[in-house]
């Protein structure tokens, strides 16, 4: 089985190489990284400048490591088109500092670079910690690897993306593992500022004020010590809204009557 592992904090992430550490055994592991911190970054691909791969040092002995000059979903790109040319079976992007729940998808580099793999028919991962400061990686990456090992018994291939967030407990303390769906966050975006002596200049704050407490939703499990995994897919297309399918005809007819 061959492994992409990627992600958006980085290719010295610890996330990263612990993720790796827990991979190695599960099969042939290759990393293809951003060569710098890129969250929030989403589905973005880099179409207006070159990009560079770099082949780097390896933190673990006979892992191939390669540094992207681009955006997480650049490093998968590359990966499939230029590092791994032979085949991946599975991507796994991650383990994120921090969830990626809700409407955090839209927004996640990590949840970013699985959507390439899924975009390529590869089975992928987004896997992420429920904390911002020193999360429990290893909770994370053996949750992570047993998702791995099960895919690779089971023969999986094609599309599928699973989000999964890992409450940030030792794995004694975890409470279960719901499949769910996308929670609601409600956002507040602020606006920081600052003057560099001669310019003022802005930075985007973008924090949640409050999130639903919903069964079944990814933001439920996490705040009940359960490891939520979410399938992902990716018509988007709100075909049921009632509201849309009244203003197609009337604004039909609209138009129509103008000629």
């Amino acid at each position: 089985m061959k492994i992409l592992v990627t992600n958006d904090d980085g290719v010295n992430a610890d996330g990263l190489w612990t993720l790796v550490d827990w991979l190695k055994d599960t099969g042939d592991v290759t990393v293809v990284a951003p060569d710098r911190e890129q969250s929030g970054v989403g589905t973005s691909i880099s179409f207006h400048h070159p990009i560079r791969l770099t082949k780097i040092h390896e933190k673990i002995h006979g892992i191939e490591t390669y540094a992207v000059e681009g955006t997480p979903a650049d490093s998968v790109i590359m990966a499939i088109k230029v590092a791994m040319k032979d085949g991946i079976d599975l991507v796994v992007s991650g383990i994120n500092q921090g969830p990626n729940c809700g409407y955090d998808v839209f927004l996640s580099g990590t949840v970013g670079a699985a959507l390439q793999g899924f975009f390529y028919s590869i089975p992928s991962i987004a896997i992420s910690m429920n904390s911002f400061t020193s999360p429990k990686f290893e909770t994370g990456a053996r949750v992570a690897m047993e998702i791995a090992a099960y895919i690779k018994e089971k023969g999986i291939k094609g599309k599928m993306l699973l989000n999964v967030n890992v409450p940030d407990l030792d794995m004694q303390d975890i409470q279960g593992m719901d499949v769910t769906r996308l929670g609601e966050k409600i956002y507040s975006a602020g606006i920081g500022t600052g003057n560099d002596g001669r310019h003022d200049y802005y930075w985007i704050q973008h924090r949640a004020v409050d999130t639903e407490d919903v069964s079944g939703t990814d933001l439920w499990a996490l705040k009940h010590n359960r490891i939520s995994v979410t399938p992902l897919r990716f018509n988007r297309s709100e075909y049921s809204t009632e509201f849309v399918h009244e203003m197609a005809p009337a604004l039909c007819k609209r138009l129509l009557s103008k000629k």
